[in-house]
């Protein structure tokens, strides 16, 4: 199997859920605390190719997308996606989880099992 790797917040329900998916299948996984170490710019746009659904899926567009004012149809595009997130890292939706070539945003955490 490849080598799984989750973008996991602690304070997130799904995110700890994954975690707990994961490990009751005994699979080993990395974890990256994406608050405390940032993705890069290049992390950030292969995470983006990875992905199955719209780049904008990787933007939360939750209360603090509000307070800074954003709007939504300003972030469809890579670019912006990743310069936005490069500035605000809060805003990337949570827990992606990647195994080899495939990425998902396991919320709920149940759809991790197209992954696994």
């Amino acid at each position: 199997m490849a080598k799984l790797t989750i973008y996991h917040n602690q304070a997130c329900g799904n995110s700890r859920g994954a975690m707990a998916l994961l490990r009751e299948r005994g699979l080993e996984f990395d974890v990256i605390e994406y608050l405390k170490n940032p993705p890069t710019r290049e992390t950030l746009e292969k995470i983006l190719t990875m992905l199955e659904g719209p780049p904008a899926d990787l933007v939360r567009k939750d209360k603090r997308f509000g307070e800074l004012g954003l709007n939504a149809d300003d972030y469809t595009e890579p670019k912006k996606i990743v310069t936005l997130l490069l500035k605000h890292p809060e805003l990337m939706q949570r827990p992606i989880v990647i195994r080899g070539t495939r990425a998902l945003i396991a919320r709920p955490p149940e759809k991790l099992e197209a992954l696994l």
